[in-house]
């Protein structure tokens, strides 16, 4: 627990976002390095699509300050909440999210980052993203990086598996890029041998690009791991391959650098920001920069070596005590 210069008053914190990925993760380390946060009486969704009403009635009956991880609001009470803001993909990603999800990012979302006491994002890139999208004043959008999680260290157990492999974690949504990162490694001149492997399942349309190129042994899939299984995968990778389209933050790449493992990234939104010059660096909307990248990395050591070490230092920018110091100081 960090030391405070005066007390700071209790603070409603929507503890219902724990647990879920992204979002989940920087709302326990947020929460748990603070006394004056205190657990919102409220079940459901946070991300429900009538959770804005009874969100707006609790707060209604409790008067303190109001702080959520994530990206629900209240409609009234505005000028005691303070809201988080991890990407805007819903509205920058064609076809990424429903009619609905739209409508209450451009209605309820951006009428309370305007109106909020503070908006809190996790990357420079996010923060003009949100001050272009809500016209929020740029002083009121305050950054809080995300932190690398104690399971992510150099020390890791290195994942089992029969061949040496390249790692790619994701969720299957179509800004991750995935089918491309997948027909990507498939046409790299590389050793047959390195497999691709994947958390989560797999897809009818990854399986039908397998088929087509005779590849179905080439690309594994793990299916939901533990924190420590993903930190395992990290640690046994030959490098991590992050071809993601849209990143508010790319907690990926920080969890891979800590592990002390390579990453390969995109050279786009907010993933140049958070790796510097620790990464290399692809276009991912170009089957052969892809291509390219996987190829000059996969065999070459000394680079390898070279990002190992540079990765280890780069993510001396990103622990949750920072974080929680900064959260912190904006309820001073």
């Amino acid at each position: 627990m960090m030391n405070k210069d005066r007390e700071m008053d209790k603070v409603i914190f929507d503890s219902r976002w724990f647990g879920q990925h992204g979002i989940g993760r920087f709302a326990q380390e947020i929460f748990k390095a603070n006394d004056n946060f205190v657990r919102i009486n409220l079940k459901g969704n946070p991300a429900g699509k009538f959770d804005c009403f009874k969100l707006t009635l609790y707060l209604l009956f409790n008067k303190e300050a109001y702080f959520t991880p994530g990206y629900n609001s209240p409609l009234f009470f505005l000028s005691r909440t303070y809201i988080t803001v991890h990407d805007l993909n819903h509205i920058d990603i064609a076809g990424n999210s429903s009619q609905l999800k739209r409508l209450y990012y451009n209605f309820i979302l951006k009428r309370a980052c305007r109106k909020a006491k503070s908006v809190i994002t996790v990357s420079e890139f996010t923060k003009k993203r949100i001050v272009e999208w809500s016209g929020r004043n740029a002083n009121d959008v305050i950054v809080v990086n995300n932190g690398v999680s104690e399971a992510f260290n150099i020390n890791a157990t290195p994942y089992k598996n029969e061949r040496p492999y390249i790692f790619m974690v994701g969720n299957r949504k179509p800004h991750k890029n995935e089918i491309n990162g997948i027909d990507a490694f498939l046409r790299a001149d590389i050793d047959k041998k390195v497999q691709l492997i994947l958390t989560g399942e797999s897809t009818q349309a990854i399986s039908d690009l397998l088929i087509k190129n005779n590849a179905l042994e080439r690309v594994k899939f793990v299916g939901k791991v533990s924190e420590e299984t993903l930190a395992s995968l990290y640690k046994g990778a030959i490098f991590l391959f992050f071809p993601s389209l849209y990143e508010g933050f790319g907690l990926p790449i920080i969890e891979s650098m800590a592990c002390g493992t390579p990453v390969l990234t995109s050279n786009i939104t907010s993933l140049p920001e958070v790796a510097g010059e620790a990464a290399c660096y692809i276009d991912p909307t170009s089957l052969d920069s892809m291509k390219s990248g996987i190829e000059a990395l996969v065999d070459n050591k000394q680079l390898q070596d070279e990002l190992k070490k540079k990765g280890l230092l780069q993510i001396r920018k990103y622990t949750w005590d920072g974080a929680v110091n900064r959260i912190n100081n904006i309820f001073r």
